[in-house]
């Protein structure tokens, strides 16, 4: 049997590639022999040691991201994965007083923006009559959290979104799932972990009793993006330690 984990040679096009999650698939794909285009606003530095295509781009630029999927297929003749990572947070003191121009900012880049480069990245799929869409949502998706209404909305919306697109994409090949990460150690949690009191409370709450780690998250995106989840489509696979599946504390 072929290796059925195997993403050797399947074009991937990651959103948010510039730092964290997004950053970590981009390199470690790459190292597994795919052919991997991360597109962000910016890269650091750090970044010119990866092996993948960095492509500069705000997604809520249609016409923008347009244009590099058209040049991406050009020279590859196929997309065979959009990871729909991207995504900011503008957590405010209280919601009260969130401000309507954060929620628009984070509306716009978590959740359209995720909609649009579907569209986009499905014009191609379909007439491939195969491909895989994955979205990052978050344990936001299932729980209200304080003082980020736009967040916690946005990833409850993708997570919606992709049930839609999965019902409405499955007849032309293509499958649809979310990937919602828990508490893992990036750039963007780094406060909330560094904190030891935030950073106990969130480990005591989590079955595995620790953070995750960006490498948790590898091995449910190669499933996903590889043909493993050939019959999977419309999911939600949460890497969190067991943090929803938590109860009373002890």
């Amino acid at each position: 049997m072929n290796d059925i984990f195997s993403v050797k040679n399947k074009v991937i096009v990651i959103t948010g590639a510039g730092r964290g999650i997004g950053n970590f698939f981009a390199s470690e794909l790459s190292k597994m022999s795919a052919i991997v285009y991360g597109i962000d606003k910016t890269f650091s530095n750090k970044n010119k040691r990866n092996v993948y295509f960095q492509k500069k781009c705000d997604i809520t630029n249609k016409t923008q991201f347009k244009k590099i999927c058209k040049n991406i297929l050009k020279d590859n003749g196929k997309i065979d994965v959009l990871i729909n990572n991207a995504g900011i947070t503008l957590p405010n003191n209280s919601s009260k007083d969130y401000s309507l121009e954060d929620w628009k900012k984070t509306i716009d880049v978590n959740l359209t923006g995720a909609f649009v480069c579907s569209q986009i990245v499905a014009q191609i799929m379909k007439k491939q009559f195969i491909g895989s869409i994955i979205n990052i949502t978050s344990i936001n998706a299932e729980l209200g959290f304080p003082n980020n209404p736009a967040y916690v909305t946005s990833k409850g919306g993708l997570k919606m979104l992709t049930k839609s697109l999965a019902r409405d994409f499955g007849k032309y090949g293509i499958r649809v799932n979310n990937l919602g990460p828990g508490y893992i150690v990036t750039e963007m949690t780094k406060k909330s972990y560094q904190n030891k009191k935030s950073r106990m409370i969130k480990q005591r709450h989590t079955l595995l009793g620790r953070w995750g780690d960006l490498t948790d998250l590898i091995g449910p995106c190669v499933f996903l993006a590889s043909d493993a989840s050939g019959y999977v489509t419309g999911q939600d696979i949460y890497v969190d330690g067991g943090w929803l599946a938590n109860g009373l504390p002890e």
